[in-house]
């Protein structure tokens, strides 16, 4: 298992049953009997045991146990964690201080190591000497001031210098001791310009012969296609020329049948003027028919008429009430007026008896 197994997800079904079987494993480190989970069981089950056996340890649970059916994430290295250190504290491992191996390496391996320049190296120490903001590059005015001033210091000292005192062998020596350290190691770097300048010539290259095969089939392509187009052009001509007489003939049959087309036209015109005035006769045709129907009908029907003798009948009665009732109203007038009368003469009579027959009486 990497670093990482159970912190990214891959592959959850594998995750969550070595999940398993390591937390198992880790139990039973732990001191307590555990057994180990096979891969057909239930994994709700499963996940039910280890947190039992979790919080036994005393380690608090406040996540639910759906977040460790995936097989990696959060909860599935704490548990692991926690499982670890209780293992850990039951076998009673304890830290030591580490302890490091002693390398011997050979003076040679030594000195060829330290007396190989790197050209990152070189740069760091101009950069150093120049400015923080000046990378991978080797200032050249540096490296000529310093030149021109011991080409000034050896050619004051050459006057003084008349014959020299070193011997060879020492001289080969110390040239052989050296060599080593005027050895430059230049890395390739992605980014350098002198890279991308390479990689544009050969591609520039590459191009260039792609460019030569691919020109002849280009061309022999272009050939094909002009001779197709003129066999073409050619081939129509003659069509043409073949149906000269047939295109004519089209040609005035398309033109008369534009000609009927528009007399056609012309005369649908007409005969949807001559509808639309049909149309309207036939509305008033219909609209007379119903009329001479319903004077007809009227004259022809008995029911006004006995309507009417109805209505006299009616009439004759009502007239009859009346004069019972004008009859009766008459003699009740009557009678009213003969007893006025009565009641006025009696009246009459009683004021014209003389007094001595009423003292008489």
């Amino acid at each position: 298992l990497n670093r990482h197994y159970f912190a990214l997800p891959t592959n959850p079904g594998e995750q969550f049953f070595m999940f398993c079987m390591l937390a198992a494993w880790l139990i039973t480190k732990a001191g307590h009997p555990f057994e180990q989970p096979q891969e057909y069981d239930d994994p709700n089950a499963t996940i039910s045991n280890v947190l039992s056996e979790l919080r036994s340890f005393g380690r608090p649970v406040d996540f639910p146990p759906s977040k460790l059916k995936a097989g990696y994430g959060e909860q599935v290295c704490y548990v692991l964690d926690c499982l670890a250190e209780e293992a850990l504290k039951y076998t009673g491992f304890s830290w030591k201080r580490p302890a490091y191996p002693t390398e011997e390496l050979e003076e040679e391996e030594i000195t060829e190591d330290d007396a190989e320049l790197t050209l990152n190296k070189l740069e760091e120490d101009v950069v150093e000497e120049e400015s923080d903001n000046e990378e991978n590059f080797i200032d050249l005015n540096v490296l000529k001031a310093q030149t021109y001033r011991s080409d000034m210091n050896d050619s004051a000292k050459q006057e003084e210098i008349l014959q020299s005192t070193t011997d060879a062998a020492e001289w080969n020596l110390e040239v052989e001791r050296v060599l080593p350290q005027l050895k430059v190691t230049v890395r390739t770097d992605n980014k350098d310009w002198r890279i991308h300048v390479d990689q544009m010539h050969q591609h520039k290259d590459g191009i260039e012969s792609s460019l030569k095969e691919t020109r002849g089939y280009i061309d022999k392509l272009h050939n094909e296609i002009s001779r197709t187009l003129e066999k073409i052009n050619s081939r129509e001509k003659y069509i043409n020329n073949q149906l000269e007489h047939l295109v004519q003939e089209y040609r005035s049959a398309q033109a008369l049948l534009s000609e009927a087309k528009e007399k056609y036209q012309e005369g649908s015109g007409g005969v949807t003027e001559r509808i639309r005035v049909l149309s309207e006769i036939t509305e008033v045709l219909e609209r007379v028919k119903q009329e001479t129907e319903e004077k007809g009908s009227s004259m022809t029907d008995g029911a006004p008429l006995v309507k009417i003798k109805q209505a006299l009948t009616k009439l004759k009665q009502e007239t009859i009430q009346m004069d019972i009732q004008i009859g009766v109203m008459e003699h009740t007038l009557l009678q009213s007026k003969l007893k006025q009368k009565s009641n006025m003469t009696r009246d009459m009579h009683a004021t014209m008896i003389p007094e001595a027959t009423v003292g008489a009486y």
